[in-house]
Protein backbone atom coordinates (compact mmCIF):
# COMPACT_ATOMS: atom_id res chain seq x y z
CA UNK A 1 0.00 0.00 0.00
CA UNK A 2 1.53 3.30 -1.19
CA UNK A 3 2.26 5.79 1.47
CA UNK A 4 1.58 9.69 1.21
CA UNK A 5 3.19 12.14 2.60
CA UNK A 6 0.59 13.02 5.41
CA UNK A 7 0.95 9.17 6.51
CA UNK A 8 3.28 7.06 9.49
CA UNK A 9 4.16 3.72 9.21
CA UNK A 10 3.51 3.05 12.88
CA UNK A 11 5.15 -0.59 13.00
CA UNK A 12 8.36 0.09 11.60
CA UNK A 13 11.51 1.99 12.53
CA UNK A 14 11.71 4.25 15.44
CA UNK A 15 8.99 4.42 17.81
CA UNK A 16 9.64 7.62 19.69
CA UNK A 17 10.30 10.27 16.84
CA UNK A 18 7.31 8.36 15.00
CA UNK A 19 5.34 9.14 18.41
CA UNK A 20 6.35 12.77 18.68
CA UNK A 21 5.87 13.36 14.94
CA UNK A 22 1.83 11.39 15.82
CA UNK A 23 1.51 13.73 18.63
CA UNK A 24 2.37 17.11 18.16
CA UNK A 25 0.15 17.79 15.31
CA UNK A 26 -2.76 16.31 18.13
CA UNK A 27 -1.26 18.57 20.97
CA UNK A 28 -1.12 22.16 18.18
CA UNK A 29 -4.75 21.13 16.85
CA UNK A 30 -5.84 20.80 20.48
CA UNK A 31 -4.44 23.72 22.05
CA UNK A 32 -5.67 25.89 18.71
CA UNK A 33 -9.45 24.81 19.53
CA UNK A 34 -8.69 25.29 22.95
CA UNK A 35 -7.74 29.27 21.96
CA UNK A 36 -10.28 29.25 19.63
CA UNK A 37 -12.75 28.57 22.66
CA UNK A 38 -11.11 30.88 25.10
CA UNK A 39 -11.21 33.41 22.34
CA UNK A 40 -14.81 33.43 22.50
CA UNK A 41 -14.72 33.41 26.28
CA UNK A 42 -12.43 36.58 26.13
CA UNK A 43 -15.02 38.40 23.46
CA UNK A 44 -17.74 38.04 26.01
CA UNK A 45 -15.81 38.55 29.30
CA UNK A 46 -14.59 42.04 27.52
CA UNK A 47 -17.53 43.07 25.64
CA UNK A 48 -20.40 41.65 27.92
CA UNK A 49 -21.99 41.37 30.85
CA UNK A 50 -20.45 38.62 33.53
CA UNK A 51 -23.52 36.92 33.10
CA UNK A 52 -23.11 36.05 29.24
CA UNK A 53 -20.05 34.42 30.17
CA UNK A 54 -21.74 32.32 33.01
CA UNK A 55 -24.38 31.34 30.41
CA UNK A 56 -21.42 30.05 28.17
CA UNK A 57 -19.87 28.17 31.22
CA UNK A 58 -23.49 26.72 31.75
CA UNK A 59 -23.78 24.81 28.28
CA UNK A 60 -20.14 22.80 27.82
CA UNK A 61 -20.94 20.09 29.86
CA UNK A 62 -24.49 19.93 28.49
CA UNK A 63 -23.04 20.32 24.89
CA UNK A 64 -20.55 17.25 25.91
CA UNK A 65 -23.00 15.25 26.92
CA UNK A 66 -25.01 15.44 23.84
CA UNK A 67 -22.77 14.27 21.16
CA UNK A 68 -19.99 12.37 23.25
CA UNK A 69 -21.77 9.19 22.62
CA UNK A 70 -21.39 9.24 18.52
CA UNK A 71 -17.64 11.05 18.78
CA UNK A 72 -16.84 8.03 21.26
CA UNK A 73 -17.89 5.85 18.25
CA UNK A 74 -15.53 7.76 16.24
CA UNK A 75 -13.05 6.12 18.58
CA UNK A 76 -14.18 2.77 17.18
CA UNK A 77 -13.75 3.80 13.57
CA UNK A 78 -10.43 4.71 14.26
CA UNK A 79 -9.06 1.59 15.84
CA UNK A 80 -10.50 -0.39 13.29
CA UNK A 81 -8.92 1.53 10.22
CA UNK A 82 -5.47 1.66 12.03
CA UNK A 83 -5.64 -2.23 12.16
CA UNK A 84 -6.71 -2.36 8.89
CA UNK A 85 -4.34 -0.02 7.84
CA UNK A 86 -1.35 -2.03 9.84
CA UNK A 87 -2.80 -5.20 8.42
CA UNK A 88 -2.58 -3.87 4.55
CA UNK A 89 -6.26 -4.40 4.20
CA UNK A 90 -7.55 -2.19 1.97
CA UNK A 91 -11.02 -3.55 0.95
CA UNK A 92 -11.67 -3.18 4.51
CA UNK A 93 -10.63 0.43 5.25
CA UNK A 94 -12.16 1.35 2.58
CA UNK A 95 -15.36 0.03 3.42
CA UNK A 96 -14.75 0.90 6.87
CA UNK A 97 -14.83 5.03 5.51
CA UNK A 98 -17.73 4.69 3.87
CA UNK A 99 -19.76 3.42 6.76
CA UNK A 100 -17.95 5.94 9.24
CA UNK A 101 -18.88 8.83 7.39
CA UNK A 102 -22.47 7.84 6.61
CA UNK A 103 -22.93 7.06 10.47
CA UNK A 104 -21.63 10.70 11.02
CA UNK A 105 -23.92 12.21 8.62
CA UNK A 106 -27.33 10.53 9.45
CA UNK A 107 -26.13 10.31 13.04
CA UNK A 108 -25.52 14.25 13.01
CA UNK A 109 -28.56 14.93 12.38
CA UNK A 110 -30.68 12.46 14.32
CA UNK A 111 -28.39 14.33 17.12
CA UNK A 112 -29.02 17.52 16.05
CA UNK A 113 -32.59 17.27 16.24
CA UNK A 114 -32.55 15.65 20.25
CA UNK A 115 -30.56 18.05 21.13
CA UNK A 116 -32.68 21.11 20.15
CA UNK A 117 -35.48 18.91 22.14
CA UNK A 118 -33.83 18.29 24.94
CA UNK A 119 -31.38 21.34 25.93
CA UNK A 120 -33.73 23.77 27.78
CA UNK A 121 -35.13 21.15 30.13
CA UNK A 122 -31.64 19.96 31.05
CA UNK A 123 -30.40 23.14 31.51
CA UNK A 124 -33.46 23.88 33.89
CA UNK A 125 -32.60 20.32 35.88
CA UNK A 126 -29.19 21.98 36.00
CA UNK A 127 -30.24 24.71 38.02
CA UNK A 128 -28.89 27.30 35.80
CA UNK A 129 -29.75 30.57 37.44
CA UNK A 130 -32.87 32.23 35.89
CA UNK A 131 -30.86 35.34 35.06
CA UNK A 132 -28.82 33.63 32.25
CA UNK A 133 -31.37 30.75 31.40
CA UNK A 134 -32.45 32.68 27.74
CA UNK A 135 -28.85 33.15 27.40
CA UNK A 136 -27.66 30.01 27.66
CA UNK A 137 -30.70 28.71 25.70
CA UNK A 138 -29.70 30.70 22.59
CA UNK A 139 -25.85 29.50 22.86
CA UNK A 140 -26.66 25.63 22.86
CA UNK A 141 -29.45 25.74 20.67
CA UNK A 142 -27.31 27.44 17.74
CA UNK A 143 -24.41 24.96 18.48
CA UNK A 144 -26.91 22.07 18.59
CA UNK A 145 -27.61 23.40 14.62
CA UNK A 146 -23.65 22.41 13.98
CA UNK A 147 -23.46 19.49 15.48
CA UNK A 148 -23.61 17.23 11.94
CA UNK A 149 -20.64 19.38 11.00
CA UNK A 150 -18.82 18.47 14.48
CA UNK A 151 -19.78 14.49 13.55
CA UNK A 152 -18.07 14.97 10.29
CA UNK A 153 -15.12 16.51 11.17
CA UNK A 154 -14.23 14.74 14.24
CA UNK A 155 -15.28 11.02 11.79
CA UNK A 156 -13.47 12.33 9.57
CA UNK A 157 -10.32 12.99 11.52
CA UNK A 158 -10.26 9.64 13.26
CA UNK A 159 -9.52 8.18 9.86
CA UNK A 160 -6.93 10.29 9.14
CA UNK A 161 -5.22 9.48 12.24
CA UNK A 162 -5.86 6.13 11.63
CA UNK A 163 -3.36 6.27 8.83
CA UNK A 164 -1.10 8.64 10.81
CA UNK A 165 -1.98 11.88 9.44
CA UNK A 166 -2.40 14.82 12.02
CA UNK A 167 -1.41 17.02 9.86
CA UNK A 168 -3.95 17.65 7.61
CA UNK A 169 -6.56 18.69 10.72
CA UNK A 170 -4.10 20.50 12.09
CA UNK A 171 -4.22 23.33 8.94
CA UNK A 172 -8.14 23.03 8.38
CA UNK A 173 -8.42 23.88 12.10
CA UNK A 174 -6.08 27.04 11.96
CA UNK A 175 -8.38 28.15 8.87
CA UNK A 176 -11.56 27.38 10.88
CA UNK A 177 -10.03 28.79 13.75
CA UNK A 178 -8.92 32.40 12.48
CA UNK A 179 -12.30 32.93 10.57
CA UNK A 180 -14.02 31.68 14.14
CA UNK A 181 -12.06 34.56 16.12
CA UNK A 182 -12.81 37.32 12.86
CA UNK A 183 -16.71 36.53 13.60
CA UNK A 184 -16.68 36.75 16.95
CA UNK A 185 -15.16 39.82 16.70
CA UNK A 186 -17.76 40.91 13.79
CA UNK A 187 -20.89 39.47 15.99
CA UNK A 188 -20.08 40.74 19.13
CA UNK A 189 -18.34 44.04 18.85
CA UNK A 190 -19.85 45.58 15.34
CA UNK A 191 -22.96 44.00 15.50
CA UNK A 192 -24.07 43.66 19.59
CA UNK A 193 -25.00 40.01 19.12
CA UNK A 194 -23.36 39.14 22.76
CA UNK A 195 -24.05 35.20 23.09
CA UNK A 196 -25.69 34.58 19.83
CA UNK A 197 -22.76 36.40 18.27
CA UNK A 198 -20.37 33.80 19.72
CA UNK A 199 -22.36 30.29 18.93
CA UNK A 200 -23.69 31.65 15.29
CA UNK A 201 -19.55 32.52 14.48
CA UNK A 202 -18.90 28.35 15.63
CA UNK A 203 -21.49 27.24 14.32
CA UNK A 204 -19.90 28.61 10.69
CA UNK A 205 -16.56 27.70 11.72
CA UNK A 206 -17.67 24.16 12.45
CA UNK A 207 -18.76 23.78 9.12
CA UNK A 208 -16.04 25.23 7.51
CA UNK A 209 -13.66 22.79 8.94
CA UNK A 210 -15.91 19.79 8.14
CA UNK A 211 -16.53 20.92 4.36
CA UNK A 212 -12.33 20.90 4.08
CA UNK A 213 -12.11 17.07 6.04
CA UNK A 214 -15.04 15.93 3.40
CA UNK A 215 -13.07 17.48 0.70
CA UNK A 216 -9.36 15.57 1.67
CA UNK A 217 -11.30 12.45 2.04
CA UNK A 218 -13.08 12.81 -1.14
CA UNK A 219 -10.15 13.81 -3.32
CA UNK A 220 -7.20 11.26 -2.30
CA UNK A 221 -6.61 8.28 -4.01
CA UNK A 222 -5.58 6.39 -0.76
CA UNK A 223 -7.49 3.34 0.30
CA UNK A 224 -9.11 5.56 3.19
CA UNK A 225 -10.99 7.54 0.19
CA UNK A 226 -14.70 8.45 0.91
CA UNK A 227 -17.46 8.68 -1.93
CA UNK A 228 -19.81 11.07 -1.01
CA UNK A 229 -22.28 9.43 -3.89
CA UNK A 230 -22.13 6.21 -2.50
CA UNK A 231 -23.13 6.50 0.98
CA UNK A 232 -23.67 3.04 2.51
CA UNK A 233 -22.92 1.28 6.00
CA UNK A 234 -21.20 -2.09 6.04
CA UNK A 235 -23.51 -3.28 9.44
CA UNK A 236 -20.41 -5.75 10.17
CA UNK A 237 -18.00 -3.03 10.30
CA UNK A 238 -20.69 -1.26 11.62
CA UNK A 239 -20.94 -3.37 14.78
CA UNK A 240 -17.33 -3.59 15.42
CA UNK A 241 -17.34 0.34 15.60
CA UNK A 242 -19.89 0.43 17.96
CA UNK A 243 -18.68 -2.47 19.96
CA UNK A 244 -15.37 -0.43 20.38
CA UNK A 245 -17.01 2.98 20.11
CA UNK A 246 -20.26 2.58 22.50
CA UNK A 247 -18.34 1.78 25.86
CA UNK A 248 -15.80 4.86 24.89
CA UNK A 249 -18.73 7.16 23.75
CA UNK A 250 -20.76 5.90 27.06
CA UNK A 251 -17.62 6.29 29.35
CA UNK A 252 -17.59 10.39 27.97
CA UNK A 253 -20.90 11.00 27.96
CA UNK A 254 -20.94 9.88 31.50
CA UNK A 255 -18.13 11.71 32.38
CA UNK A 256 -20.29 14.83 31.22
CA UNK A 257 -22.97 13.71 33.54
CA UNK A 258 -20.95 13.57 36.47
CA UNK A 259 -19.57 17.24 35.48
CA UNK A 260 -23.03 18.37 35.40
CA UNK A 261 -23.93 17.27 38.55
CA UNK A 262 -20.52 19.23 40.07
CA UNK A 263 -21.64 22.16 37.82
CA UNK A 264 -25.21 22.60 39.19
CA UNK A 265 -23.12 22.47 42.66
CA UNK A 266 -20.76 25.12 41.19
CA UNK A 267 -23.88 27.00 40.45
CA UNK A 268 -25.01 27.40 44.03
CA UNK A 269 -21.95 29.56 44.65
CA UNK A 270 -23.67 32.59 42.08
CA UNK A 271 -22.73 33.95 38.75
CA UNK A 272 -19.09 34.87 39.74
CA UNK A 273 -18.24 31.59 40.89
CA UNK A 274 -19.52 30.21 37.75
CA UNK A 275 -17.35 32.85 35.33
CA UNK A 276 -14.30 31.68 37.48
CA UNK A 277 -14.49 28.23 36.72
CA UNK A 278 -15.48 28.96 33.22
CA UNK A 279 -12.34 30.99 32.82
CA UNK A 280 -10.72 28.31 34.80
CA UNK A 281 -11.90 26.23 32.36
CA UNK A 282 -10.81 27.46 29.22
CA UNK A 283 -7.45 27.59 30.50
CA UNK A 284 -7.37 23.71 32.27
CA UNK A 285 -8.08 22.30 28.20
CA UNK A 286 -4.53 23.40 27.71
CA UNK A 287 -3.34 21.53 30.58
CA UNK A 288 -5.12 18.48 29.34
CA UNK A 289 -3.55 18.40 25.74
CA UNK A 290 -1.02 15.77 27.22
CA UNK A 291 -3.79 13.60 27.96
CA UNK A 292 -5.97 13.99 25.07
CA UNK A 293 -2.98 13.66 22.81
CA UNK A 294 -1.24 10.56 24.29
CA UNK A 295 -4.90 8.90 24.72
CA UNK A 296 -4.81 9.53 21.02
CA UNK A 297 -1.24 8.52 19.81
CA UNK A 298 -1.51 4.83 22.27
CA UNK A 299 -4.91 4.09 20.12
CA UNK A 300 -3.69 4.22 16.85
CA UNK A 301 0.10 2.72 17.56
CA UNK A 302 -1.65 0.08 19.43
CA UNK A 303 -3.58 -0.61 16.97
CA UNK A 304 -2.25 -0.30 14.27
CA UNK A 305 0.70 -2.29 15.38
CA UNK A 306 -1.72 -5.10 16.36
CA UNK A 307 -3.06 -6.05 13.02
CA UNK A 308 0.54 -5.62 11.79
CA UNK A 309 1.35 -8.50 14.70
CA UNK A 310 3.98 -6.54 16.13
CA UNK A 311 3.60 -7.13 20.03
CA UNK A 312 6.53 -5.84 21.10
CA UNK A 313 6.12 -2.60 19.59
CA UNK A 314 2.79 -2.45 21.71
CA UNK A 315 4.93 -2.56 24.81
CA UNK A 316 7.09 0.22 23.78
CA UNK A 317 4.62 2.55 22.43
CA UNK A 318 2.60 2.85 25.45
CA UNK A 319 5.80 3.16 27.69
CA UNK A 320 6.43 6.43 25.83
CA UNK A 321 2.86 7.69 25.53
CA UNK A 322 2.90 7.29 29.26
CA UNK A 323 6.48 9.39 29.95
CA UNK A 324 5.57 11.88 26.99
CA UNK A 325 1.57 12.45 28.93
CA UNK A 326 3.14 12.48 32.38
CA UNK A 327 5.73 14.71 31.80
CA UNK A 328 3.53 17.42 29.33
CA UNK A 329 0.83 17.68 31.56
CA UNK A 330 3.33 18.31 34.89
CA UNK A 331 4.84 21.32 32.91
CA UNK A 332 1.75 22.74 31.59
CA UNK A 333 -0.16 22.05 34.71
CA UNK A 334 2.82 23.76 37.26
CA UNK A 335 3.35 26.44 34.68
CA UNK A 336 0.27 27.81 34.57
CA UNK A 337 -0.72 27.11 37.86
CA UNK A 338 2.43 29.75 38.65
CA UNK A 339 0.89 32.17 36.58
CA UNK A 340 -2.52 31.42 36.97
CA UNK A 341 -3.48 35.37 38.16
CA UNK A 342 -2.15 36.71 34.82
CA UNK A 343 -3.25 34.24 32.75
CA UNK A 344 -7.06 34.52 34.07
CA UNK A 345 -6.75 38.11 33.75
CA UNK A 346 -6.87 37.63 30.11
CA UNK A 347 -10.07 36.15 30.42
CA UNK A 348 -11.68 38.16 32.84
CA UNK A 349 -10.47 41.70 34.96
CA UNK A 350 -13.24 41.27 37.50
CA UNK A 351 -11.30 40.03 41.05
CA UNK A 352 -13.46 38.03 42.47
CA UNK A 353 -13.65 35.94 39.14
CA UNK A 354 -9.96 35.69 39.23
CA UNK A 355 -10.23 34.12 42.58
CA UNK A 356 -12.42 31.68 41.83
CA UNK A 357 -10.45 30.44 38.62
CA UNK A 358 -7.62 30.65 40.65
CA UNK A 359 -8.67 27.91 43.38
CA UNK A 360 -9.73 25.75 40.63
CA UNK A 361 -5.97 25.84 39.25
CA UNK A 362 -4.68 24.86 42.75
CA UNK A 363 -6.91 21.73 42.78
CA UNK A 364 -6.88 20.91 39.56
CA UNK A 365 -3.23 21.44 38.05
CA UNK A 366 -1.18 20.57 40.28
CA UNK A 367 -2.58 16.70 39.48
CA UNK A 368 -3.27 16.67 36.18
CA UNK A 369 -0.25 13.88 35.52
CA UNK A 370 -2.60 11.81 37.00
CA UNK A 371 -5.43 11.91 34.31
CA UNK A 372 -2.35 11.59 32.03
CA UNK A 373 -1.75 7.84 33.61
CA UNK A 374 -5.62 7.49 33.41
CA UNK A 375 -6.14 8.44 29.63
CA UNK A 376 -3.22 6.74 28.31
CA UNK A 377 -3.91 3.25 29.85
CA UNK A 378 -7.74 3.90 29.27
CA UNK A 379 -6.24 4.62 25.06
CA UNK A 380 -3.72 1.57 24.94
CA UNK A 381 -7.07 -0.79 26.17
CA UNK A 382 -8.99 0.43 23.52
CA UNK A 383 -6.48 -0.44 21.25
CA UNK A 384 -6.42 -3.31 21.77
CA UNK A 385 -10.19 -3.74 21.48
CA UNK A 386 -10.45 -3.99 25.24
CA UNK A 387 -13.27 -0.74 25.05
CA UNK A 388 -15.63 -2.44 27.40
CA UNK A 389 -13.89 -3.09 30.62
CA UNK A 390 -11.99 0.30 30.22
CA UNK A 391 -15.22 2.11 29.98
CA UNK A 392 -16.63 0.14 33.31
CA UNK A 393 -13.68 0.73 35.26
CA UNK A 394 -13.79 4.58 34.44
CA UNK A 395 -17.65 4.80 35.02
CA UNK A 396 -17.60 3.63 38.54
CA UNK A 397 -14.13 4.77 39.25
CA UNK A 398 -14.45 8.48 38.01
CA UNK A 399 -18.30 9.04 37.53
CA UNK A 400 -20.31 6.91 39.73
CA UNK A 401 -17.31 8.25 42.49
CA UNK A 402 -17.85 12.09 41.60
CA UNK A 403 -21.86 11.43 41.79
CA UNK A 404 -21.25 9.64 45.12
CA UNK A 405 -18.92 12.79 47.02
CA UNK A 406 -21.76 15.04 45.34
CA UNK A 407 -23.93 13.66 47.13
CA UNK A 408 -22.56 12.16 50.24
CA UNK A 409 -19.08 13.90 51.09
CA UNK A 410 -19.77 17.60 49.72
CA UNK A 411 -23.01 18.52 51.89
CA UNK A 412 -20.89 17.86 55.25
CA UNK A 413 -18.65 20.11 53.88
CA UNK A 414 -20.01 22.39 51.50
CA UNK A 415 -17.12 24.85 50.27
CA UNK A 416 -15.49 24.61 46.41
CA UNK A 417 -12.44 23.28 47.77
CA UNK A 418 -14.32 20.03 49.05
CA UNK A 419 -16.61 19.74 45.77
CA UNK A 420 -13.08 19.80 43.35
CA UNK A 421 -11.46 17.41 45.46
CA UNK A 422 -13.18 14.89 43.90
CA UNK A 423 -11.29 15.15 40.52
CA UNK A 424 -7.64 14.19 41.19
CA UNK A 425 -8.99 11.64 43.53
CA UNK A 426 -10.73 10.10 40.77
CA UNK A 427 -8.28 10.50 37.97
CA UNK A 428 -5.92 8.06 40.61
CA UNK A 429 -8.57 5.57 41.39
CA UNK A 430 -8.77 5.02 37.59
CA UNK A 431 -5.36 5.52 36.67
CA UNK A 432 -4.65 2.41 38.99
CA UNK A 433 -7.60 0.28 38.12
CA UNK A 434 -7.07 0.81 33.73
CA UNK A 435 -3.16 0.52 34.15
CA UNK A 436 -3.99 -2.69 36.22
CA UNK A 437 -5.86 -4.28 33.67
CA UNK A 438 -3.56 -2.74 30.73
CA UNK A 439 -0.64 -5.05 32.09
CA UNK A 440 -2.44 -8.07 32.52
CA UNK A 441 -4.18 -7.50 29.16
CA UNK A 442 -0.30 -7.25 27.25
CA UNK A 443 0.79 -9.94 29.39
CA UNK A 444 -2.07 -12.69 28.32
CA UNK A 445 -1.26 -11.30 25.01
CA UNK A 446 2.24 -11.71 24.81
CA UNK A 447 2.07 -14.94 26.41
CA UNK A 448 -0.34 -16.68 24.17
CA UNK A 449 2.28 -15.14 21.32
CA UNK A 450 5.20 -16.75 22.77
CA UNK A 451 3.10 -20.18 22.92
CA UNK A 452 2.31 -19.62 19.04
CA UNK A 453 5.74 -19.03 18.25
CA UNK A 454 7.28 -21.81 20.67
CA UNK A 455 7.68 -25.41 20.42
CA UNK A 456 4.34 -26.39 20.56
CA UNK A 457 3.04 -24.24 17.56
CA UNK A 458 6.51 -24.81 15.69
CA UNK A 459 6.06 -21.38 13.84
CA UNK A 460 8.13 -18.45 14.19
CA UNK A 461 8.28 -15.33 16.18
CA UNK A 462 6.96 -12.48 14.15
CA UNK A 463 9.60 -9.92 13.72
CA UNK A 464 9.10 -6.65 15.36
Amino acid sequence: MAASKYQIDMCHGPLFGKIVLFSLPLMFTYILQLLFNAADLIVIGHYAPHEAMAAVGATMNLNSLVINIFIGISIGANVLAARYFGARDRRSITRTVQTTMTVALFGGILLMIVGLLVARPLLILMDTPENILPQACTYIWICFCAIPCIMLYNFGCAILRAVGDTRRPLFFLVIAGVINVLLNLFFVIVCGMEVAGVALATAISHAISAGLILRTLSVTREAYRFNLKKLYVDWKIFFEMLKIGIPAGVQSSCFAISNMIIQSSINSFGSLAMAGMTAALGVEGIVYVGSFSFHQTAISFVAQNLGGKKFKRIQRSLFNCFFCACLCNLILGEGFYLFGEQVLRIFNPNPEVIAWGLLRMKMLFTTYFLCGIMDVASGGLRGLGYSFLSAVITLFGACVFRVWWVFEIFPHYRTMENLLLSYPISWLLVAILNSTLLYWVCRRLFRAQRWKGGRIGGAKRPAV
